[in-house]
């Protein structure tokens, strides 16, 4: 029971990383731009979104149970500094360049972590899988929402 409260913390930053970004959301300025057809509607973000951080928390914690506050740790933050991030930058900022720069870092944070995490907790790093595969979807719908509105 003692190790299961470990979580708590885990879950509670990552809890504050949703809850700020959430704070940023499309609107109308979103709504106003060109969008590739492929556009998953609105209503698909908030779960997926949901089921993501839950699996973000619980590859973090099961990491620190494992290596403490080890350099993949480390990774795991920025990833979650960089997630945070992109909504103020793309959504309050209107700053479609600089956010998909700014997902692209989280890519390469998320996969810093798959590989990092790998030798120390295989669950962790498998957790970060579906992570690394919506944050990639959602790169190439930055990029083509980057080329449809050029002054962005």
């Amino acid at each position: 029971m003692r190790q299961i409260l470990t979580a708590l913390p885990f879950l509670a930053v990552v809890f504050a990383v949703a809850a700020t970004g959430s704070r940023f959301m499309p609107g109308a300025w979103y709504e106003a731009l060109a969008r590739p057809p492929w556009t998953p509607p609105n209503w698909l973000f908030g779960p997926v979104w949901t089921i993501l951080y839950i699996m973000i928390a619980i590859a973090g914690w099961r990491v620190w149970l494992k290596a403490g506050f080890a350099p993949v740790l480390i990774v795991w933050g920025v990833g979650l500094i960089l997630n945070m991030a992109w909504s103020w930058i793309m959504f309050d900022r209107h700053q479609i360049g600089i956010a998909l720069a700014d997902i692209t870092l989280l890519w390469l944070a998320i996969l810093a972590f798959i590989v990092m995490a790998w030798p120390v907790d295989r669950t962790a790093a498998w957790l970060f899988v579906p992570y690394i595969v919506w944050v990639s979807y959602a790169t190439a719908l930055n990029f083509a929402i980057w080329r449809l509105n050029p002054a962005g």
